[in-house]
């Protein structure tokens, strides 16, 4: 069965290779419609319009697969930072404190045995306290500017993380084994 990342991110790359399955990259390129206000709707929303904007385009019968992360503190949502001055306003925000990353996946089977799953993983941070000087030094390394919440966890970030509570992946970007389990019930 052909499987289809609908990202064009390398993390979700990275991690869908972890599957061992072979797969192509077709990124969604629509615009990201939000018509949800709680963090897990938000991205099982997005996520399903990623999916489905390639999976309309397929001929043949596939799997699509569609995520999205976002980084919440409590019911405030923290996308990609805009520029310097967002990203150090978000990661003020999380510094010394938790907050939760959410990730939504959605596969579509297409073809005769049609079938949808969506679904939101949710994992706690905790972060050790930031001086200025130490949010302004991370920030330099250009690292936080394509990141929701302004950092990645897997990278020079790692230093600031206290501990987490769930799927370590997820804060990466896709929840990979719940996405396997997934996909083994779709297959």
């Amino acid at each position: 069965m052909k499987l289809i990342l609908a990202s064009a991110s390398p993390r979700r790359k990275e991690l869908l290779g972890k599957i061992g399955m072979e797969f192509d990259i077709i990124p969604a390129k629509g615009e990201e419609i939000v018509t949800k206000k709680m963090p897990w709707e938000v991205v099982e929303e997005l996520s399903f319009q990623k999916a489905k904007e390639i999976a309309d385009l397929q001929t043949e019968e596939c799997i699509v697969i569609g995520s999205d992360t976002i980084v919440a503190k409590g019911e405030e949502i923290m996308g990609k930072p805009k520029d310097e001055a967002d990203a150090f306003r978000m990661l003020s925000e999380i510094a010394g404190d938790v907050h939760q990353v959410y990730t939504g996946v959605t596969l579509i089977r297409t073809g005769e045995n049609a079938k949808t799953v969506t679904f939101a993983e949710k994992t706690e941070v905790y972060l050790y306290p930031m001086s200025n000087e130490e949010i302004n030094a991370y920030i330099a390394t250009k690292d936080p500017m394509d990141k929701a919440g302004a950092y990645g966890i897997q990278g020079d970030f790692a230093i600031h993380v206290k501990g987490i509570e769930g799927d370590y992946y997820n804060v990466v970007g896709l929840p990979i084994g719940k996405v396997y389990q997934e996909l083994k019930q779709l297959l």
